[in-house]
């Protein structure tokens, strides 16, 4: 019995630590280690590596201090939308697909990335093809993705 309570107490501790989104973590970072705080600046500015935090098991680059505390008081408010991958690829293809940094939009207080490569910006789709429908639908399929 002792071994059983054991086996649960080490298994409930594994699921407590266990990362709640499988991010894009490309380069070891959120965004690439742009710093998502800027972003709601209407910025994408490359973070420092002077300037890094940890949060839900990932980590964020900041180009500043304070940056980096502005993002510790609340970091939920900046973690982009489905892990950092491309929003239109959630909504559209069901699939995670890398990113462009650069390629963003802030809608409704959160931050959402795209795809941005060979001629192809996610973003000028996500704007001409009804973002609020889109988004949705990227909702709905995250939640499916968000763990694998």
């Amino acid at each position: 019995m002792k071994k059983q309570i054991i086996i649960i107490f080490c298994l409930f501790g594994m699921l407590i630590n266990a990362q709640s989104v499988a991010y894009n973590t490309k380069k070891n970072f959120v965004a690439e280690g742009y710093d998502v705080t800027e972003y709601f600046n209407n910025k994408a500015i490359k973070g420092n590596s002077k300037f890094v935090a940890t949060y839900d098991q990932v980590n964020y680059k900041f180009i500043s201090q304070e940056n980096l505390n502005t993002f510790k008081k609340n970091p939920e408010k900046y973690v982009p939308q489905y892990g950092g991958y491309c929003a239109y690829a959630i909504s559209v293809n069901n699939e995670k697909v890398a990113i462009n940094p650069k390629t963003f939009e802030i809608r409704d207080q959160k931050l959402y990335l795209f795809y941005n490569s060979w001629g192809v910006n996610t973003l000028e789709k996500w704007k001409n093809e009804n973002p609020e429908k889109l988004k949705n639908q990227a909702d709905k399929n995250w939640g499916k993705l968000k763990m694998k």
